[in-house]
């Protein structure tokens, strides 16, 4: 894959990189703000995520019922995300359609906040969070990150709470979105077949009037607490445990043992969970993975089951994570190094994928990296790399939570 590097930065801040392959078919463009829950004050949590569904709404010279209607109008699949650690709106096109696709996305960046779509959309957000509330394993998750993290704004729900948003007004909306989303603090990520100096006109032409803020980004890792709690359900039938423990960071070049020595574990076809819980039919299912932040990585060990079961799965599960500490047999991380390559690359195979590689990196402060890099650091990984990881960042959960049906 001969792709190229670029990167280019406009007088107000705002950074323009590119990974460009004149041989693909495709391009895609997404501009990546280094905002998100983690930086929201308590009494705005959710309003990053309530500002991606505010975007669409419309600027001061296009109304909301056009906005995707002029994104279909080019052919582009376009959409948007918020995490605790970044917000993201992006659109993969065909290259004659670069310069609609960014024009688009920087209209994105322009948006009217309207007072009556405020109040119109706020509706939409209580129904998101109660529907995620609906699903036993979200209040799960967010009660053992809320207890994993302490008083650390990592800790945040991105939705926020039926609380944050009721309590929230369009005004404090406008000035977090003026200190926060500004040119300074935002990446425009190019991939695919990408006319660079086009763009960089494109970019300096939609938004290089827009004044750079300065943001502060108060990114401190958190102290980590330990807590044992259960949540009863009325609305579960099984049973639900999930674990945190600290882990690598985006930054901690460990994180490549760390994704291997996940994949090992809970490999859908070949895992060792897989053999010792789902395979026996004691669990429907078992995973563990690494979800990375700037400063600090977070190990998740979940499982689901049925309640009569838990004990047996939960000791099980604890079994498994204490012998991989010994080490991993050749043949395991043969098998396990190629997944997880193979995964990494079928990411980076579209524009698109590669996209979102790029503009995750830059919110994470990564120095950029070749798909063919990454994929050297995945298939260096030895069995001393993943037993090291396994002593450093032990897979010993801080935080355990388990939800189970109400009993009767």
């Amino acid at each position: 894959m001969r792709t190229a590097y670029s990167e280019h930065r406009l007088p107000n801040g705002l950074t323009i990189i590119a990974e460009i392959d004149p041989g693909a078919h495709t391009m895609a463009a997404g501009y990546f703000v280094r905002t998100g829950g983690r930086d929201e004050p308590p009494q705005l949590m959710g309003v990053s995520h309530f500002l991606e569904h505010m975007m669409f709404k419309g600027s001061a010279s296009v109304v909301a019922q056009d906005v995707n209607r002029r994104f279909d109008a080019i052919g582009a699949e376009h959409n948007a995300f918020t995490t605790i650690d970044m917000t993201a709106y992006h659109a993969h096109v065909l290259p004659d359609r670069q310069s609609e696709a960014i024009s688009l996305l920087s209209d994105l960046l322009r948006p009217a906040l309207r007072h009556e779509d405020f109040v119109e959309e706020r509706k939409v957000i209580l129904e998101e969070i109660a529907m995620y509330d609906d699903n036993p394993f979200w209040p799960l998750y967010e009660r053992a990150s809320e207890v994993f993290h302490g008083d650390n704004p990592l800790g945040h729900r991105v939705l926020g709470t039926p609380d944050s948003i009721k309590a929230m007004d369009v005004g404090s909306m406008r000035e977090y979105f003026t200190a926060r989303y500004s040119p300074d603090n935002t990446v425009l990520a190019l991939a695919g077949k990408v006319d660079l100096d086009a763009a960089i006109r494109s970019a300096e032409t939609e938004l290089g009037m827009i004044p750079p803020q300065a943001p502060r980004n108060h990114r401190a890792a958190p102290i980590n607490q330990r807590h044992d709690f259960t949540i009863d359900s009325t609305k579960s039938t099984r049973h639900y445990l999930l674990g945190l423990a600290p882990g690598p960071s985006a930054s901690d070049e460990d994180r490549y043992a760390c994704m291997v020595l996940c994949q090992v574990l809970s490999d859908s076809d070949s895992g060792r969970l897989h053999w010792a819980l789902v395979e026996p039919g004691l669990a429907d299912s078992a995973d563990v993975s690494l979800d990375m932040h700037d400063d600090c990585g977070i190990v998740l060990v979940s499982a689901t089951c049925d309640p009569e079961d838990a004990a047996e799965v939960e000791s099980i599960l604890s079994r498994e994570l204490d012998r991989v500490t010994t080490g991993v047999s050749d043949d395991e991380l043969f098998s396990v190094r190629a997944k997880v390559a193979t995964m990494v690359t079928l990411a980076g195979e579209r524009p698109s994928g590669r996209m979102r590689r790029l503009g995750g990196n830059w919110a994470h402060r990564l120095p950029y990296r070749s798909l063919t890099e990454e994929l050297h650091r995945i298939e260096s990984v030895t069995a001393a790399d993943t037993k090291r990881v396994a002593q450093r960042f032990p897979l010993v959960p801080w935080v355990t939570g388990r939800t189970r049906p109400t009993p009767t």
